[in-house]
């Protein structure tokens, strides 16, 4: 096609999808006819659960999109949208809703680039962690809402200051040597969560999420971890910082936010809402130091990677510019979610082809370890390159591998390990299970073509 005919195609695109996409703020009972109606649409590539409710006893929905919904296929990476975690920021509610639709069209147009991503990728979108919040915010007169009404949930509490503050641990474990992935939980901290919160922390250690991304309102950047300050200051400490906390993944998590940034139609031109960001981006504790948050958990306590999107000035922007918001969102959406396969993936068994659950996965000069999951498959997000791999697991002798990782998807790095006779056998956290060479090579045939198709 020619450079003079494709601005046109894309125009006529544009068109299309916004024509078939309903473009207004959804109380709850929308927001969960919505969700029905995508599944009605598409019932074969999706699948709606619950993880819970609210304190007032909302269903804390979520729509998941996958060519076997409601089963992990050993090597398909697991991801997860989060919206409106703050009831009174309400964009990424919207966005996602938007996208599950968009997803839904696609797939049933045959957009190449769509389909493959939801074959390759188990895809769960969460619109609301926070619906009693959202009816408090929707409740108000749009021009004077207060800017923090609705903010908390129906207990008053703000849900991204209320999961198990792991950094302090993290911190001291740098010094003094201790775990640095997956580290427990305190032993009280059921009794100091909400249920909202407790209920995504139940969902986050069913799932093995490798990426994720939550979204938020009242700035423009792509916020990466950690939140937390590795010192804080008690006595006039000031919200706004300039002293970065960054994690053994720095570089990976800069190139995170990046991606999401440089694909919005303009976060990265800073300055935005009256704030300047380098590249549309910022290290948590660098903006301002935030203890107890979502993003900084997920790294601490599980496999997942997750960066907080802040997007939009307004957190209740007015109905008339969703659609707006919806095209300057919609390729970083998908963008994104893209970025879930890179680094090295794989299966770690034993010497009868049985996945080995629990195993550690560390990565030479990167000091952050991730696990294999219930079935023995891992994913470690790294950067292009060439990586020393050491897998382990208790009742086994470790095994190390070197790989190089390219730009254009994950490696598939095996590792089978030799029971160790002195110390015998693990005991295993799942059923054992086979990687059968039919599901390995279902998701290698997507990933070896070339990555074509329409652009969004």
């Amino acid at each position: 096609m020619s450079q003079l005919l494709w601005p046109l195609v894309k125009f006529l695109l544009l068109i299309e999808v916004a024509a078939s996409v309903n473009f207004f703020h959804h109380r709850y009972e929308q927001l969960v006819q919505a969700l029905f109606n995508v599944h009605n649409e598409c019932p074969d590539i999706t699948r709606i659960y619950t993880i819970g409710r609210s304190v007032q006893g909302r269903h804390l929905y979520v729509l998941e999109f996958s060519d076997n919904p409601g089963i992990h296929e050993p090597l398909e990476p697991e991801f997860k949208y989060v919206g409106n975690m703050h009831g009174n920021e309400v964009l990424g509610r919207e966005l996602l809703l938007q996208l599950s639709e968009f997803l839904c069209e696609e797939y049933r147009q045959r957009n190449e680039r769509i389909t493959r991503l939801i074959w390759d990728t188990r895809i769960h979108i969460l619109p609301s962690m926070n619906p009693d919040g959202y009816e408090v915010a929707a409740n108000q007169d749009p021009d004077a809402i207060g800017y923090l009404t609705g903010r908390n949930n129906a207990n008053g509490i703000d849900l991204n200051r209320n999961f198990p503050d792991l950094n302090t641990f993290m911190y001291y474990n740098e010094k003094n040597g201790g775990p640095n992935h997956h580290i427990p939980l305190p032993a009280n901290w059921k009794s100091q969560v909400e249920p909202e919160t407790l209920a995504v922390i139940h969902w986050m250690s069913r799932y093995n999420f490798v990426l994720s991304a939550n979204l938020h309102g009242g700035a423009l950047v792509a916020n990466y971890p950690y939140d937390k300050a590795q010192e804080q200051r008690s006595r006039g400490y000031q919200r706004k910082s300039s002293t970065p906390s960054p994690t053994p993944d720095d570089k990976l998590f800069r190139k995170l936010a990046k991606a999401y940034s440089y694909a919005h139609h303009s976060m990265h031109q800073s300055p935005t809402c009256g704030e300047q960001f380098a590249d549309g981006i910022t290290n948590g504790a660098s903006w301002y130091s935030l203890s107890k948050g979502m993003q900084d958990f997920n790294y601490l306590y599980t496999n997942c990677f997750e960066i907080t999107l802040e997007l939009s000035c307004d957190k209740f922007p007015p109905q008339k510019d969703l659609e707006k918001e919806w095209l300057a969102n919609r390729e970083a959406l998908i963008t994104y979610l893209e970025e879930v396969h890179q680094g090295i993936k794989g299966l770690v068994s034993d010497e009868n082809n049985n996945g080995i659950a629990g195993a550690v996965i560390s990565v030479s000069g990167i000091g952050h370890d991730v696990t294999s999951g219930d079935q023995g498959d891992y994913f470690r997000l790294l950067l292009p390159g060439t990586y020393t791999i050491t897998v382990s697991a208790d009742g086994y002798r470790p095994q190390t591998a070197t790989a190089t990782v390219g730009p254009a998807g994950p490696s598939l790095v095996h590792f089978q390990l030799k029971q160790d006779t002195i110390k015998g056998p693990m005991e295993k956290k799942a059923p054992a299970t086979s990687l059968s060479s039919k599901a390995l090579q279902k998701k290698v045939v997507w990933r070896n073509q070339p990555r074509t198709g329409r652009v969004l």
